[in-house]
């Protein structure tokens, strides 16, 4: 071959080689399996924890820890083995919560069955301290309750009961038997936390259950806590001793001397089980809360704000806090209710009370608890991948983790053209279930017979979806769903709060 030949050539491989890599000569469309033929199977994780929260062990197993003294271990994020059940002496979590003066319930004492309530643990390495710190809760109603914390020198326990560290519900009565005056003057104007005119104040105050533990940029800990009533509080946390660091009272700034600054929510809106993620690359800290009632038919789901400060103020997409108001739905990013896909068996229900971490390699999660719709109110643990959009906002993967990852050649918008089931996730609170509607897409990203269109950030994972005008701002994965079907997979946030996720099933489980 001659040198000008040879030139002509070089020249041909070079610009074949980069319209392989670029879009301008995709357009065909994916491969995908009819509706018929999609592998629809039932999923369970192995295990029942409720609540929970999750832990990276230094054996490099995942360990979570749920109410009821619930806890299991997984080397995938997707089946769990129970170590740990039940609220007893026997149960190897503690050492000495069940010793005879029963401290961690002298307070609230036994719930409407007759038994001890330990709710939502939070466990977290503290260096400091060189031990393992749990925050739970002890309840007896929606009212009184208080917030404890126990040590450990191991992850799995035992945990030796240290104290219990704020109270809520309490009358004037006996506001003697909390530590109210242990933080506050012996003369301080108790008349702003009752009611009628003694009853303790929960459209005002925290229910004292629910607490989660986190780090800042400085590595100050914090506690995020609260439920209902009041709403979602802050405190520092003393890393030396364990103990809440209290503020001077703000009412400026939304803080008591005793609760701490309140986050989000009031009045006894529906607001409960508050988590905090800290991105630490750009910035933002994230705050989970759940909104619903628990149970399968109470529109139970998991609501995301987010600010550049541990402090808040905490703001939707919308660019919006949420007080205490007669109609709370429309506030906060919701990433998940209730919803049915084609390969879901049942649809699953009321996800939510989920706490959220960063895994060794940088992969952040989020973990709820599910119910189904199946007329129990069973529930099982599931972890989803977390993604971050263009614009900072924190997508869920619409599938139980299965080991995925991002593209690193990325999506052309050619890439998405074929059959799509499209699911909004709205932002009613209620029993209904979204469901996925089919949606044919071409190769320059319209849908035929519908208002919306896809582009992709060429050689990217980023996707902005438009729908009647709106965009939703996501993150294409290609992932294995639960009853084993390759998928392509987006999910999004909108400005109007609203998340959707897209399913293209590529082929069915073998």
């Amino acid at each position: 071959m001659n040198r000008t030949k040879r030139g002509v050539f070089i020249v041909l491989s070079l610009t074949i080689l980069l319209l392989a890599a670029g879009c301008g000569n995709r357009q065909k469309a994916m491969p995908e399996v009819p509706l018929s033929e999609i592998a629809v199977k039932d999923f369970s994780a192995g295990a029942s924890v409720h609540d929970p929260s999750i832990i990276l062990g230094e054996d490099g197993k995942y360990y979570i820890f749920g109410s009821h003294m619930e806890a299991a271990v997984s080397g995938d994020l997707h089946k769990w083995n129970t170590i740990a059940s039940g609220v007893n002496g026997k149960n190897p979590l503690f050492s000495s919560l069940f010793e005879p003066d029963y401290q961690a319930f002298s307070f609230v004492g036994k719930n409407e069955e007759g038994g001890y309530s330990v709710w939502a643990p939070d466990v977290i390495y503290n260096e400091t301290m060189g031990k393992y710190m749990m925050y739970f809760c002890t309840t007896s109603s929606y009212i009184k309750s208080n917030l404890c914390f126990a040590l450990s020198d191991q992850l799995t326990g035992p945990y030796e009961y240290v104290d219990t560290i704020m109270y809520s519900g309490f009358t004037k009565g006996i506001i003697d038997q909390t530590n109210f005056y242990d933080v506050m003057p012996t003369d301080a104007d108790i008349s702003p936390y009752f009611l009628r005119p003694s009853q303790f104040n929960n459209l005002q105050w925290p229910n004292c259950i629910d607490p989660a533990l986190f780090f800042d940029d400085e590595e100050r800990l914090w506690m995020v806590y609260g439920s209902w009533s009041g709403g979602i509080f802050l405190l520092e946390i003393d890393k030396e001793t364990g103990y809440p660091i209290h503020p001077a009272s703000s009412p400026d700034n939304d803080t008591d001397a005793y609760y701490g600054k309140r986050l989000a929510g009031g009045m006894h809106n529906s607001i409960e089980g508050p988590y905090v993620l800290h991105e630490k690359e750009n910035g933002y800290y994230y705050l989970f809360v759940s909104y619903g009632f628990l149970t399968s038919e109470g529109g139970y789901q998991i609501r995301l704000f987010r600010s550049q400060s541990p402090e808040g103020p905490y703001t939707d997409a919308a660019g919006e806090q949420l007080g205490g108001v007669n109609d709370h739905s429309p506030y906060g990013v919701k990433l998940m209710g209730n919803y049915m896909l084609p390969s879901n068996p049942k649809a699953y229900m009321a996800p939510g009370h989920c706490s959220a971490f960063t895994d060794k390699d940088g992969k952040m999660y989020v973990v709820y608890h599910t119910r189904f719709d199946d007329g129990f109110e069973y529930h099982e643990p599931r972890v989803h991948q977390l993604f971050l959009t263009d614009n900072g906002w924190l997508a869920a993967a619409p599938f139980a983790t299965s080991g995925e990852a991002l593209s690193e050649q990325g999506f052309c918008t050619a890439d998405m053209a074929g059959t799509w089931h499209l699911l909004n996730h709205n932002l009613a609170i209620d029993s209904s279930i979204n469901t996925s509607q089919p949606v044919s897409v071409d190769w320059k990203g319209n849908a035929s017979d519908q208002d919306i269109h896809l582009t992709v950030q060429e050689n990217t994972n980023y996707v902005t979806v438009t729908i009647d005008g709106i965009d939703y701002h996501g993150v294409i994965i290609d992932m294995r769903d639960e009853a084993g079907n390759d998928t392509r997979c987006i999910t999004a946030i909108g400005d109007n709060n609203q998340a959707i996720w897209m399913v293209h099933y590529k082929s069915a489980a073998s």
